[in-house]
C-alpha cells in the first residue's frame, strides 16, 4: 500500500477512527464553506458601518473565496508531501487568527485583507478533509462517506447563513468573525486526535506551476469583479483577461513538462474526473452567485431580518443534503451523465422561475424556485465528487481532493464575481436615467446601492418612499438579469455534458461466459433437431 495510514489493526478501533475522521472532516469543510456565505446576511450592515460600495462589498465576500480558490491546489500537493492532518490543523489556526482581525477594526481595506488571509488558512484545510476520508475508508465504504462529505459541503453555505443570522439577532456583524474563530480553534484541537496520512509516492515541489495557476485565477476574478466599475472596454480589464489567458497557457505547459507537477493534467483525460470537476464548478458558480442576490432580496425588498432571511433559504439545504446521500445510488446505476444533466436542468428551471420575482411576490415566490434549485444541486453534487475521487489513484487522493475543492472554489469565486457584476451593472443602468431628476443630496446614496438608499429612507421618513421604490425596481432589474445569466450557464453546461459525461458503468460478465452464449447454445440445439431448426432460426433471426 503506497499511502501511509497509522490505523489500529483492530476492527473496532478502526471503525471509531473512521467515524472520528468523518465527523471532524465534515465539520471542518462545513466551516470553510459556511465562511463563504456567512457574511451575506450582514453585508448590508457591513456596508453601512464601513461605507463599502457594491464593488468593495463584493471583495469582502470574494477576497476569501479567491484566496481559497487560488491556493487549494498547492495545498493539496503540500498535504501529500508533509501530511494532511498537519495542514488541516495549521490551516484552522491561521483561519482563526485572521477571523479575529475584523473585530478590532472597521477599515474596509483591513477587512478585505483579513478575509484573504482567512482564505489562505481555509485553502490548507479543505483538500485535507476529503483526502483523509478517502484514505481512512476502504474503497467499498468510501462512496457513502464521500456522499456525507458532499452533503456537508453543499449545505455549509446555508448553515453559515443561519449561524450568522442567529448571531445578528443579539450582536453586531463582528460577532460572526468571533464565532468563526472559536469554531476553528475547537476543530483544530479535535484535529490533533486524527490519524496522520501522507503519500509515499515520489513528490516534488512545483513553484512555477503554483505561481502561474494562482496568477490565472486571481486575474480572472479581479477582472470580473472590476468590470462593473470600469466596463468591458477598459484597458485594465482587457489586460487582466489577457493576462489570465496567458497565465493559464503557461500553467498548462508547465504542468505537462515538469517531473512532479502540482496537478497531473492527464487526469482530466479521464471523462469521469474531468466532467466531475466541471460539473462542480458550474454548481458552485450558480449557488454562490444566487446566494449573494437572494439574501439581499429577502432583506432589502421583503424586509426580513438576517435570521429570517437565513431560515427562508433553509429548504434548499434540506433538498441538497437529502439527495446528496441518495444520488450515489443513481451514479452506480446510471453513471455520471444522467444525474448531472438532470441536476443542472432542474437547477436552471428554478433560476428561470426567479426571473418572475416582483416586490409583491411574497415568500412562496422565493421558496418554490429555491427548493427546485436545491433538488438540482442535490442530484448533481455527490456524483461529481465520487467521479473525481474514484478516477484518481489512491496516491493522488490529496491532489484529487484539491481538484474537487478547487473546482468548487473557483466556481464560487467566479459566480460571486459574475453575480455581483451583473447585479451592479443592471442596477446602475436602470437607476441612471432617474438620477438627474433627484435632489442633489439623494443622488449619491441612490446611485450607490439599494442598501444605502434603504438607510436614507429610514432617516428621511415617509417622504423618501418614492426613492426607495425607485431603487427597489432597479435592484429587481439587476436580479432578473443575474438569475437569467446563471440559468443560461447551467443549461449550456447540461448540453455539453450530454456528449461529454460518461454513461452507465459496464456490468462485468460472469467468469466463463462468452458474448452471445445463450443464443449460440440455442442454435446448436436446433442443429441437433433438424425438424425444429427452421423454426428456431425464424425466432432467433436478428
Amino acid at each position: 500500500m503506497s499511502t501511509t495510514e497509522l490505523l489500529d489493526p483492530h476492527a473496532g478501533v478502526r471503525s471509531w477512527t473512521q467515524r472520528r475522521t468523518l465527523v471532524v472532516s465534515c465539520l471542518a469543510v462545513t466551516l470553510v464553506i459556511a465562511s463563504m456565505a456567512a457574511l451575506y446576511t450582514s453585508l448590508a450592515q457591513i456596508s453601512i458601518a464601513t461605507g463599502a460600495d457594491h464593488t468593495q462589498a463584493t471583495w469582502i465576500v470574494d477576497g476569501y473565496t479567491l484566496a481559497l480558490a487560488c491556493l487549494v491546489l498547492p495545498a493539496g500537493a503540500l498535504g501529500d508531501r508533509y501530511g494532511r492532518r498537519r495542514l488541516l490543523v495549521s490551516g484552522l489556526l491561521v483561519f482563526a487568527a485572521a477571523s479575529m482581525i475584523p473585530t478590532v477594526t472597521s477599515s474596509v481595506d483591513w477587512i478585505i485583507g483579513a478575509r484573504i488571509l482567512a482564505g489562505i488558512g481555509a485553502a490548507l484545510v479543505m483538500p485535507s478533509t476529503l483526502s483523509m476520508i478517502t484514505t481512512a475508508f476502504p474503497p467499498g465504504a468510501s462512496g457513502r462517506a464521500v456522499g456525507v462529505w458532499a452533503g456537508a459541503a453543499g449545505s455549509g453555505g446555508l448553515l453559515g447563513l443561519i449561524g450568522s443570522g442567529l448571531l445578528l439577532q443579539w450582536w453586531s456583524w463582528q460577532s460572526i468573525f468571533i464565532g468563526m474563530a472559536a469554531a476553528a480553534v475547537v476543530l483544530a484541537a479535535a484535529g490533533f486526535t486524527l490519524t496522520e496520512s501522507r503519500s509515499t509516492a515520489p513528490t516534488g515541489l512545483d513553484p512555477f506551476g503554483a505561481l502561474t495557476g494562482v496568477t490565472a485565477i486571481a486575474l480572472l476574478v479581479w477582472s470580473l469583479i472590476s468590470v462593473a466599475d470600469r466596463g468591458w472596454s477598459d484597458p485594465y480589464i482587457l489586460a487582466g483577461l489577457a493576462g489570465a489567458a496567458l497565465a493559464t497557457e503557461l500553467f498548462i505547459l508547465t504542468e505537462l513538462r515538469v517531473r512532479y507537477p502540482m496537478l497531473d493534467l492527464r487526469l482530466f483525460a479521464r471523462r469521469g474526473f474531468g466532467c466531475g470537476a466541471a460539473s462542480l464548478a458550474v454548481q458552485f458558480l450558480v449557488t454562490f452567485g444566487l446566494f449573494m442576490i437572494v439574501v439581499q432580496y429577502l432583506q432589502l425588498i421583503m424586509g426580513y431580518s438576517p435570521l429570517h432571511a437565513a431560515v427562508a433559504v433553509l429548504p434548499m439545504g434540506i433538498a441538497v443534503v437529502g439527495l446528496s446521500v441518495l444520488s450515489s445510488r443513481l451514479t452506480a446505476r446510471y453513471g455520471l451523465r444522467l444525474p448531472t444533466i438532470a441536476g443542472l436542468t432542474v437547477l436552471a428551471t428554478g433560476l428561470l422561475l426567479l426571473t418572475r420575482l416582483t416586490t409583491e411576490s411574497g415568500y412562496p415566490g422565493v421558496l418554490i424556485p429555491l427548493s427546485i434549485v436545491g433538488i438540482g444541486i442535490g442530484l448533481a453534487a455527490a456524483p461529481a465528487t465520487t467521479a473525481i475521487m474514484t478516477d484518481a489513484d489512491i496516491d493522488m487522493h490529496s491532489v484529487a481532493a484539491a481538484v474537487n475543492d478547487a473546482a468548487r472554489e473557483i466556481g464560487a469565486a467566479i459566480g460571486i464575481a459574475v453575480a455581483g457584476t451583473v447585479l451592479a451593472t443592471g442596477y446602475g443602468a436602470s437607476i441612471a436615467p432617474s438620477l438627474p431628476q433627484l435632489p442633489a443630496p439623494a443622488r449619491e446614496p441612490v446611485a450607490h446601492s439599494l442598501a444605502a438608499t434603504t438607510q436614507l429612507a429610514e432617516q428621511a421618513g415617509p417622504q423618501a418612499q418614492p426613492l426607495l421604490d425607485l431603487a427597489r425596481a432597479a435592484f429587481l432589474d439587476g436580479l432578473h438579469q443575474t438569475v437569467f445569466v446563471l440559468a443560461v450557464i447551467s443549461l449550456v453546461a447540461a448540453a455539453v455534458f450530454v456528449f461529454w459525461a460518461p454513461g452507465p458503468p459496464e456490468t462485468p460478465r460472469p467468469a466463463g461466459t462468452v458474448p452471445g452464449g445463450p443464443r449460440i447454445l440455442h442454435l446448436l440445439r436446433a442443429v441437433d433437431h433438424p425438424r425444429r431448426s427452421r423454426k428456431a432460426w425464424r425466432i432467433r433471426r436478428p
